[in-house]
């Protein structure tokens, strides 16, 4: 098991959430809170917390994770929101399949811990997109934000998208390029108080992300 493991945290306005999601990672996890323009003082709250702070003035998921993996130095890297809706004391059992070889992409699968956590129309619009993934032949039942792979591999992949399309664009060039993507269960709790969803947390917010989404699936090439 590699002695160090970057973690890289998509943030914007998570200040209410920083605190808990930090102090609860591993041993030997990083983390790395890329910061997204909040205007709740995010960037100071990670840094007396101990992370590493990078900022990307370019407004988008995508790019606060690409960020975030080009600034990591780590073999492993994993992805987590900085929200607080994960634990990441679950990162070492996505980690274990990709350490040992078994897997070249570890993904989470949301498992809400209570009623409300995933909205309906977060929980139908993931439930399409999946079926769509499937019929591509990536068998996948989620597009949870929270995964696990090789940094090299994953900036080889040469994702493009910077928005909300980035975690689909990965699973349909990783699966093209052969790799083998383990899920695994998570708990999905309700994120931090004071904190809010750019996706889940409204109507508005989930087509958003499904308009993105749709975008890849008609530009992405994802034959072998």
């Amino acid at each position: 098991m590699p002695t160090q493991i970057d973690v890289v945290l998509p943030c914007l306005d998570e200040a209410a959430a920083l605190p808990g999601v930090l102090t609860a990672l591993p041993p030997g996890y990083r983390a790395i809170v890329v910061d997204n323009g909040s205007r709740d003082g995010s960037p100071e709250v990670a840094a007396r917390h101990g992370a590493r702070v990078v900022h990307e003035p370019r407004r988008g998921y995508g790019s606060a994770v690409h960020t975030g993996i080009e600034a990591a130095d780590a073999e492993l890297v994993c992805v987590l929101d900085a929200d607080g809706s994960f634990d990441p004391g679950e990162l070492p059992a996505l980690l274990a399949p990709v350490a040992d070889g078994s897997a070249d992409l570890a993904v989470g699968r949301r498992r809400p811990v209570g009623a409300g956590v995933w909205p309906w129309h977060a929980r139908a619009g993931t439930a399409l997109v999946a079926a769509l993934l499937r019929h591509r032949g990536v068998p996948l039942r989620d597009l949870s934000p929270i995964r696990v792979a090789r940094r090299e591999e994953l900036l080889a992949l040469g994702v493009a998208d910077r928005a909300f399309g980035y975690p689909l664009e990965l699973l349909i060039r990783a699966a093209a390029a052969g790799w083998r993507i383990h899920e695994h269960d998570v708990a999905y709790a309700p994120r931090a108080a004071g904190t809010r969803s750019k996706v889940s947390g409204s109507v508005r917010g989930t087509l958003r992300a499904t308009r993105d989404f749709a975008a890849v699936l008609r530009t992405v090439d994802g034959r072998r």
